[in-house]
C-alpha cells in the first residue's frame, strides 16, 4: 500500500501519506528506507526558463562552437563572486536532522552577520582570484559597478598580463548582476 500511494503521490510528505494510510509516521518512514530503498530528495530550484530562451541557448552553443572552431586557443573564464558569513550561520535548507521527534534545534545568527564578499575567475587552466571586495580598512563593501570595473581593470586585467595570457584569447563570462551589466562596466569589459 506504501508504495502505491508513494508512486501514485511522490511529492506528498511522509507523515501526509501515514495519515491517509493509517500507518504511523514512524512505520511509513521504515517502509520507505528499509523495504522499498527510497529516500527524500530535494527539489532543486533553479531559473525558469521562457520558451524563447531555449532557441537563445540554442544559437549561443552554436556560436561559441563556430569561434571555438576557428581559434581553439580561446579561454573562457567563468566568473561569479559569493557571500561567505564569518559566524557560521547555515543555510537551514541545506540542513536537515532526522529523527523521530523534532528536537526543536535553533541556531541564533545576528540580523546583521559579518560576511566576506569573494570574487573568482575560472578557466580550464587558470584560477585568477580570489579577490575580496573592501574598502582600506579590509572592511567588506557592496559591488557597484565602480568597484567591479575597479576590480576588472585593476585586478582581473592585471592577473592576465602578469600570467602572460592575452586578452585577444579570453572569453569574460559572468551573469547579470546590475554591476556586472552597468553601461560602464560592459564598456571596461568590451575595451
Amino acid at each position: 500500500r506504501v508504495r502505491q500511494a508513494i508512486l501514485r503521490s511522490p511529492g506528498r510528505s511522509a507523515r501526509r501519506h501515514s495519515s491517509e494510510l493509517n500507518i504511523s509516521n514512524r512505520s511509513v518512514r521504515r517502509i520507505l528506507h528499509n523495504d522499498l530503498g527510497f529516500h527524500p530528495y530535494k527539489i532543486a530550484m533553479v531559473q525558469q526558463l521562457n520558451p524563447g530562451d531555449y532557441v537563445k541557448r540554442l544559437n549561443f552553443a552554436r556560436e561559441m562552437k563556430a569561434i571555438l572552431d576557428q581559434n581553439e586557443n580561446i579561454i573562457l573564464f567563468t566568473t561569479d563572486e559569493a557571500h561567505f558569513h564569518l559566524n557560521g550561520t547555515v543555510n537551514q535548507q541545506n540542513c536537515r536532522y532526522w529523527s523521530d521527534e523534532n528536537p526543536k534545534l535553533m541556531h541564533e545568527r545576528p540580523l546583521h552577520s559579518p560576511k566576506v564578499t569573494v570574487w573568482c575567475a575560472v578557466s580550464s587552466t587558470v584560477v585568477i582570484g580570489p579577490y575580496f571586495f573592501e574598502d582600506d580598512n579590509g572592511t567588506t563593501v557592496t559591488v557597484t559597478s565602480e568597484r567591479y570595473r575597479q576590480m576588472f581593470t585593476e585586478f582581473f586585467l592585471f592577473e592576465l598580463r602578469r600570467k602572460r595570457i592575452p586578452i585577444r584569447q579570453v572569453w569574460f563570462q559572468q551573469d547579470g548582476a546590475t554591476a556586472h551589466t552597468e553601461r560602464n562596466s560592459m564598456e571596461a569589459i568590451r575595451a
